[in-house]
């Protein structure tokens, strides 16, 4: 008997190999998986799936791509039938719940990672917000990768209570607790090359370098706690986009207490460097980088964006300041670094609920468990 064809549809390559690695694979044991992406073969090499459908989706607004694109899309989902498509991310997710309502598949699923209107104002915020609504209006089923991301979505009309769904505690994919683990040979490795020294507390930053992170409040309050203090260094990770040369323009951070460390594929190595992981964001999905960082025993001080308000348990994982706050980022950095016991503590116990919580076979199991009960009845 063939397998029932299911489909996954994002934007770009990054979101199903960072994220939908494992359930992709869990999932084909049952069902034929598809896979619709703006990829070559060679970007998606390592997922499984039975055939591998390219299509140009924008991430960006162009009308014409687009329409290009969602014709090109229904007529992918019209042709094989499939019981079931599933989007990540708004682009994708909007193409999909409308060509996949035209194509008339009879589940079509979308889960929502964070909504880039939340920093937005005026029209454009208007838009993307409509954009979500559309997506909710023609889905069928609707998953969120948090609960207080859910709340958000609820209390800005997006969503009417109990029309979505948030897997276990939490989380897209959880955490690959076999990679993010701490690793005393590598920590002193990574620091020893990087110049921090064994009496610095390594505060460290994972994700793009961008506005909506809070690397200005970040370098702000780095600032004003190295002006005080030797033995604090700041470690930047990820993609620069405009930022990793600001770090030259503040007089107290420098070679001697800081480093741009760039894109890495291997964020669970350069982790283990760092003693306290930072992430002053302005808006998050759920914060899946806390989780990493947690994983490999390092707590976590985060703003209180609603996403990511589900990552620590404040005062027991992590610290919390407020959004856009430098001054309140410089108290609980400074705090960290006058309390390192306590700092330790707190990493064990990151790491600890982690283990309990939110490990990605949790997730994955999630996953199989919802499209049985919605495909197999």
């Amino acid at each position: 008997m063939d397998k029932k064809k299911i489909c996954f549809v994002t934007a770009v390559p990054i979101t199903a190999t960072s994220f939908l690695r494992k359930h992709m694979a869990a999932l084909s044991c049952s069902y034929s998986v598809h896979y619709v992406c703006n990829a070559a073969l060679s970007d998606v090499a390592g997922l499984s799936y039975d055939e591998f459908h390219y299509l140009p989706i924008e991430r960006g607004f162009s009308i014409g791509k687009d329409i290009k694109a969602l014709c090109k899309l229904y007529k992918c989902l019209r042709a094989n039938k499939f019981v079931a498509v599933h989007s990540v991310t708004p682009k994708a997710g909007l193409l999909t719940a409308i060509a996949g309502w035209m194509a008339a598949v009879p589940v079509r699923i979308h889960i929502f990672t964070g909504q880039v209107w939340a920093t937005r104002k005026g029209f454009v915020r208007w838009l993307l917000k409509a954009m979500d609504r559309i997506i909710v209006r023609l889905d069928t089923h609707i998953l969120v990768d948090g609960k207080s991301q859910m709340a958000f979505l609820e209390r800005e009309g997006v969503l009417k209570p109990g029309r979505a769904t948030v897997f276990a505690d939490g989380s897209i994919s959880g955490v690959d607790t076999a990679r993010f683990a701490p690793n005393a040979e590598l920590r002193g490795k990574i620091r020893l090359e990087l110049g921090i020294k064994d009496d610095m507390l390594a505060f460290i930053f994972v994700g793009r370098l961008t506005r909506d992170k809070g690397i200005e409040e970040l370098l702000q309050a780095f600032e004003k706690l190295a002006a005080e203090r030797n033995d604090v260094f700041l470690l930047m990770v990820g993609w620069d986009e405009g930022y990793g040369s600001k770090m030259q323009q503040y007089p107290h951070i420098g070679a001697n207490n800081s480093c741009y460390y760039g894109a890495t594929p291997a964020p669970e190595q350069v982790l283990n460097a760092g003693d306290v992981f930072v992430l002053p964001t302005y808006r998050e999905g759920f914060g899946t980088s806390v989780l990493e960082a947690a994983c490999t025993g390092i707590p976590a001080i985060t703003s209180d964006a609603y996403g990511v308000l589900d990552s620590i348990v404040e005062g027991e994982t992590g610290l919390r300041c407020k959004v856009g706050d430098a001054q309140g980022l410089y108290e609980c950095m400074k705090y960290c670094n006058e309390h390192r016991p306590q700092v330790l503590q707190m990493g064990r116990k990151a790491r600890e609920r982690v283990l309990s919580s939110f490990t990605a076979e949790r997730l994955t199991e999630c996953w199989v468990e919802f499209y049985g009960k919605l495909l197999e009845g």
